[in-house]
């Protein structure tokens, strides 16, 4: 089976880079230190903090495995050659709220860096995928469990 392509802005990877260089260099030495401390105590059969070590421990490899995939199948768009006459991935896009009459902006980031929160959203949320490849002016339609959401698109920069 083919592995997942994941897109990635040139921020996210750089992101998705250092977090996998500091579990492995840095997170990876402190938890060996706490499971070495830990055998120190004694019988670990009844040892919580050598559990807790070597949770964090799988928690950790799990992580650093997960990343590497991700980069390993990442395609890294070129923000330099965004098309600002369609929304595509990269493309910051500026939303009025046809019911509210208020407007916000959303990046469209692939689903691995995806943060609500910062106004990055996925190209395969529901109001990503109803953006996606959209023009200046026209409105999109979102279903969405409060009801049928209606936007117009103001601006699409980089």
């Amino acid at each position: 089976m083919a592995e997942k392509e994941v897109i990635l802005t040139p921020d996210g990877l750089a992101k998705l880079e250092k977090e996998l260089e500091h579990l492995k260099t840095v997170r990876r030495r402190e938890v060996a230190a706490r499971i070495k401390q830990a055998i120190e105590f004694g019988d670990i059969s009844e040892n919580s903090e050598y559990d807790d070590a070597k949770n964090e421990q799988a928690f950790i490899e799990g992580r650093i495995a997960s990343l590497e995939k991700m980069l390993r199948n990442a395609t890294v768009v070129d923000e330099d050659n965004l098309d600002t006459d369609r929304v595509t991935i990269g493309s910051k896009v500026r939303l009025k709220d046809l019911a509210r009459e208020s407007e916000f902006e959303y990046t469209l980031v692939g689903s691995a860096e995806a943060d609500p929160s910062q106004a990055r959203i996925s190209n395969e949320s529901p109001v990503g995928k109803a953006l996606m490849g959209r023009k200046v002016g026209e409105i999109v339609e979102v279903r969405a469990p409060v009801g049928t959401l209606r936007y117009k698109i103001v601006a699409i920069s980089r």
